[in-house]
């Protein structure tokens, strides 16, 4: 939900690459009466995107585990497989992004024009707390806006403990969450200043110290993903009276727009 996956498709197999089409910047010029127009020609700056990560699942179910129980083994462990397949593949996208924020995006002196946003640090991270997590957000906002990032579909990925601090704010206005009933009432976080506010329990903590967490703002333009289940099958298994399911799932990714990015470190207060 925070990349652009527009890649996707073209996938069939680890190692294949992908190739971006990125958009190029455009001149504005001022216009003269009677003078000649320059006209350019835009060039896309080619991005290669590698599928190069891989994750896979294999597990056996015994024909006399699937007599003995009342449930299709198969059917639910295939589906426990799918879901433990996304959380790894999202920890594994969390932890490698954060810091690849451009460096007026993060850290103690944050913001493109104003250069005195404190997203916090490693040795010195933001204090949250509940009369405060507001102010964080939307100083993720102002960064944003500081690079001229779109504000629509813009989103927000924050902790459990963060986004419980939302619903212990003064946030008394349903409004601000686009929805017409309450947070504290129907637990939707919704619409933050922009944001698509996302909870996740798949976010690192800050690799320098290990011990402060991390909040990640942007826009789907920072990211690109691609992944494609490649392989799927059911067989029988050779040493004992059952069958074998495994899937491979194969991706990569890239920030290919680090302005368009934002990274917060903090703890709690």
């Amino acid at each position: 939900s925070i990349a652009n996956t527009d890649y996707e498709g073209e996938i069939s197999s680890m190692g294949d690459k992908v190739h971006i089409r990125t958009t190029p910047s455009i001149t504005i010029r001022d216009y003269e009466i009677g003078a000649s127009l320059t006209t350019e020609k835009p060039a896309s700056t080619p991005v290669e995107l590698l599928i190069d990560k891989g994750k896979y699942f294999s597990f056996k179910c015994d024909d006399i585990d699937k007599y003995q129980s009342d449930i299709k083994l198969l059917d639910d462990w295939s589906g426990d497989a799918s879901e433990q397949m996304k959380i790894s593949v999202d920890t594994s996208i969390l932890l490698d992004i954060y810091a690849d924020s451009v460096a007026a995006n993060q850290g103690a002196t944050a913001g493109a024009i104003s250069g005195d946003i404190n997203l916090g640090t490693g040795v010195a991270p933001r204090s949250l707390a509940k009369a405060d997590v507001l102010d964080a957000i939307v100083d993720l906002g102002t960064v944003l806006d500081e690079q001229n990032i779109p504000e629509t579909g813009r989103w927000l990925v924050l902790p459990a403990k963060a986004a419980g601090l939302i619903k212990k704010s003064d946030l008394k206005d349903a409004s601000l969450a686009g929805d017409g009933t309450s947070i504290f009432r129907n637990g939707r976080i919704g619409m933050l200043d922009r944001f698509e506010v996302y909870l996740s329990n798949n976010l690192p903590k800050d690799v320098a110290t290990g011990t402060n967490y991390v909040a990640l703002a942007g826009h789907p333009a920072a990211l690109t993903f691609a992944s494609q289940m490649t392989n799927m099958e059911t067989l029988r298994a050779e040493s004992t009276f059952g069958d074998i399911v495994r899937g491979l799932n194969v991706y990569g990714y890239k920030v290919i727009k680090p302005e368009a990015m934002a990274t917060l470190v903090f703890d709690y207060a």
